[in-house]
């Protein structure tokens, strides 16, 4: 499984806008990808800005590149909501995921 990070930054006034796009328009719009496993979206305050991340989970870097392109390192930004980010990263990172968590208690199961 891939993991596909990317940043993005917005001022204090867009960040709850921004971050409702994402959640409710961006992310789901990508759920019946083939390949896309879900995501993590995830915010902190960065000096001045709130900060984005979005952590996509991909199944291989084959199903990646078939929603992403040839060019699957550049981050996929359209034009209408880069007017919410004051600035963000050109390129995502992608990472091959070793290790998973496991949800709920795992010593349960063998007892």
């Amino acid at each position: 499984m891939i993991a596909r990070i990317w940043h993005g930054y917005t001022r204090d006034v867009n960040a709850q806008a921004y971050a409702a796009m994402l959640m409710t328009e961006i992310l789901p719009g990508i759920m019946n990808v083939l390949g896309y496993k879900g995501s993590y979206l995830l915010q902190r305050r960065s000096g001045g800005e709130i900060e984005f991340v979005t952590v996509m989970l991909w199944e291989s870097l084959e199903s990646l590149r078939a929603f992403a392109g040839p060019d699957y390192e550049k981050a996929i930004v359209p034009v209408e909501r880069r007017k919410s980010l004051s600035r963000y990263e050109e390129h995502s990172a992608h990472y091959e995921i070793l290790m998973q968590p496991v949800i709920g208690n795992a010593s349960s199961a063998s007892g």
